[in-house]
């Protein structure tokens, strides 16, 4: 994140703690980033070693959940941040709690990965949960993309693809009724899988969340529990 978009202090060292929390969770972004894409791959390529690799990575994103959480406590008693700063401090606390909750839905789904991995079924279902994760990864990279910059636009257009996100879910969840229906033998894995959709479209809902911050942080209203009118129409103002 460029320096120009932080406000700027007496204090050299208080622009640096604000630079710092932003940095970090950039970076605890891109873990999750990851770790959603291995967790994916390894469910869709039946690679269990690669689901295991989600899992434990969800190690460092709690680590840095915590140590975020620490800095912008230390923050808040320290420098009393007001205005901007205090919108900046009060967004990066929500936003890590919905980067740790996408994170602790890819671990679900590299478990998933790890028991589906030795068995034997209809693989036709994985092709739509690789349509429905691409989406989710495009939303997740581009909410963090929109963090960094501070792109209002940009976090309202996220934040609408979340709605193609719920169908695509409502999608695979009617495919997957409809094949238990047919073969039984078949729901446990069809369950399975079905979890494994929920938890990308939880996903597409937390990117949607810290969209929802981003609007907040640049223009100090609050569009949580909005329409996608009413959040366009914050995000315009003042622009």
């Amino acid at each position: 994140m460029e320096s120009k978009d932080l406000g700027h202090h007496i204090s050299q060292q208080y622009n640096a703690e604000l630079e710092d929390i932003r940095n970090k969770v950039l970076t605890m972004g891109g873990l999750v980033e990851q770790q959603l894409v291995d967790a994916t791959k390894a469910l869709v390529e039946g690679d269990s070693r690669l689901g295991e690799t989600a899992i434990t990575g969800d190690v460092k994103v709690n680590a840095l959940e915590v140590a975020i959480d620490e800095e912008c406590s230390q923050i808040l008693a320290r420098r009393q941040p007001t205005a901007s700063d205090l919108r900046l401090v009060v967004a990066i606390i929500k936003t890590i709690t919905d980067l740790e909750r996408i994170g602790d839905e890819a671990e679900k789904i590299g478990h998933l990965a790890v028991h589906l991995a030795g068995m034997e079924g209809n693989k036709q279902h994985f092709t739509a949960i690789s349509n429905i994760s691409e989406h989710v990864q495009g939303m997740v990279h581009d909410t963090l993309d929109a963090f960094a910059r501070l792109d209002v636009d940009l976090a309202v257009s996220v934040a609408k693809r979340d709605n193609n996100v719920d169908e695509k879910y409502n999608g695979i969840t009617r495919q997957l009724i409809t094949y238990m229906m047919e073969d039984p033998r078949s729901i446990t894995r069809s369950l399975d899988v079905m979890w494994a959709a929920r938890a990308l479209e939880r996903i597409g809902d937390h990117a949607k969340n810290i969209c929802e911050y981003v609007i907040y942080l640049v223009q100090g209203k609050d569009v949580r529990h909005t329409t996608i009118e009413q959040l366009e129409k914050a995000a315009r103002r003042n622009n």
